[in-house]
């Protein structure tokens, strides 16, 4: 592969070799980890994109809002990338990859781009490679990536570590003031959105809104927010209401931290935190070598048997391992 070349039509915007980019770094092969390093590494620093983070439980509405909304923003003359991640079977490991078909319209758009993802094993709602191919999607001259998450709940929260504005989609009668003020993914939220504000709905998401709007003010307020932030906001994206407010209200997020210095700082941040991942998983890999598997399953056997505590036992295995490192 000529690492140089598919460089220079990632930068030039070719679709087909950002799509092929993309399935590079998601393989788990070694020499296509790589390649994708060294593609990465020649593509260097590209045009910061507007990166938006959205989650929601499933049946929410993501994918139609995510059109709408999508839509919306290429009319305006913006070139926008979807990176949708989809749930993995625990049994056999496949994933439906359905988000392209839902999406319809937007996928037909020549300034969209739709990636649907496995999650395969990661938890978080993202998969392990989307933050990479966030910055391919940079690199390719988008405006504003659009992060779909699988919808998990409460503890869907990595995908703010590669977004710049977090975005929560809730659907009406989705929960109280108690339901709001819990912590995890509703603290991370820098806007909470309640879907389908339409027909027979639409007043019970009015009620909906009013609830955490109330729970907001309850919560500490943060530095990276201004007068106002968080907030919660009804949208039909069914009937596209809503949907320019959202957006008004996300570049003024967006503005003021650029002013305020918390865009680079949270970068940064951002930036320690995946070094101090890809670290990890590195460790991780240490585990997959024949003498790694083969004393982890003696030391296991053991564990099971009863014969020796499991703290005692992987005591023994991280002696046993750095012995072999």
């Amino acid at each position: 592969m000529d690492i140089t070349d598919m460089a220079q039509r990632i930068a030039a915007g070719e679709r087909r070799a950002l799509a092929r980019a993309i399935t590079l770094v998601e393989s788990g092969r070694d020499d296509h980890r790589a390649q994708a390093t060294a593609l990465l590494a020649e593509l260097g620093v590209a045009k910061q994109a507007l990166r938006i983070g959205l989650s929601g439980t499933p049946g929410v509405g993501k994918s139609t809002f995510i059109e709408s909304f999508g839509l919306m923003l290429t009319k305006q003359g913006l070139r926008v990338a979807v990176l949708a991640v989809d749930p993995s079977s625990s049994r056999s490991g496949g994933s439906i990859l359905g988000d392209k078909t839902r999406m319809d319209l937007l996928s037909r758009d020549p300034n969209a781009f739709i990636r649907p993802s496995p999650s395969q094993t990661h938890l978080g709602g993202v998969a392990r490679r989307t933050r990479e191919a966030v910055a391919l999607c940079e690199a390719a001259g988008y405006d504003v990536v659009l992060i779909e998450t699988v919808g998990v709940g409460q503890s869907e929260t990595v995908v703010a570590q590669m977004s710049d504005l977090f975005l929560l989609l809730l659907a009406p009668a989705g929960g109280d003031e108690l339901q709001g003020v819990k912590r995890g993914i509703m603290e991370m939220a820098d806007l909470i959105v309640i879907n389908k504000a339409d027909g027979d709905l639409k007043a019970t998401a009015t009620r909906t809104q009013a609830d955490y709007a109330g729970a907001l003010r309850l919560m500490r307020k943060r530095p990276q927010d201004p007068d106002g932030f968080p907030c919660a906001m009804t949208v039909s994206a069914l009937e596209d209401r809503g949907l320019p407010e959202v957006w008004e209200r996300l570049t003024a997020l967006s503005d003021w931290r650029r002013e305020a210095g918390f865009w680079d700082a949270t970068r940064s941040q951002q930036a320690r935190y995946w070094f101090e991942d890809a670290v990890k998983t590195a460790l991780l890999a240490q585990l997959d070598t024949q003498a790694a598997r083969t004393a982890l399953a003696a030391l296991g056997d053991a564990v099971a048997a009863g014969g020796q505590e499991p703290a005692a036992a992987a005591a023994e295995f991280m002696r046993q391992l750095q012995r072999e490192t």
